[in-house]
């Protein structure tokens, strides 16, 4: 299910089972660290989740770490760079993601990117003392290949 992505808090336990099983190639993710190009100094991260081969499809999810490095485009060129991977490299036809409502940024930065909102789960998550709405994105192979032959 999608929505596990936002459940918090992970235990140490879970967290060091997680990065076992990433090195020793048992995970179903892929995760790549998004570096400041010239310092190599850590921004971030994105992953790839749920990689379904059947229907060629997975889910991104993306953090950037720290408010300094927001609205920079660090985030918008690690998705374009892992949209090639997935498209290009993995043969996949489909990019989900979820997020929630109140992301403004990363909503726009998604929009930007490329990816179509599907709907909504309403009030599906509680966080900071309310319930909020878990928005559903995708890009398909074919809007990908068009947007690159623009």
């Amino acid at each position: 299910m999608l929505s596990d992505i936002f459940t918090y808090p992970r235990s140490e336990y879970q967290s060091e089972q997680f990065v076992r099983s990433m090195i020793e190639g048992t995970s179903n993710m892929k995760g790549f660290i998004i570096a400041e190009r010239d310092t190599e100094q850590y921004i971030g991260q994105i992953d790839l989740h749920h990689i379904d081969w059947q229907s060629r499809s997975a889910v991104l999810g993306v953090v950037i770490g720290s408010p300094q490095y927001l609205g920079k485009g660090y985030g918008s060129e690690a998705i374009s760079v892992m949209q090639s991977f997935v498209f290009d490299t993995l043969n996949l036809h489909r990019l989900e993601l979820e997020l929630l409502e109140y992301n403004e940024r990363a909503y726009r930065c998604y929009l930007a990117c490329g990816f179509v909102e599907e709907g909504r789960l309403r009030k599906r998550q509680y966080r900071d003392g309310r319930y909020w709405d878990v928005i559903v994105m995708s890009i398909l192979r074919e809007e990908f290949e068009q947007r690159q032959s623009m």
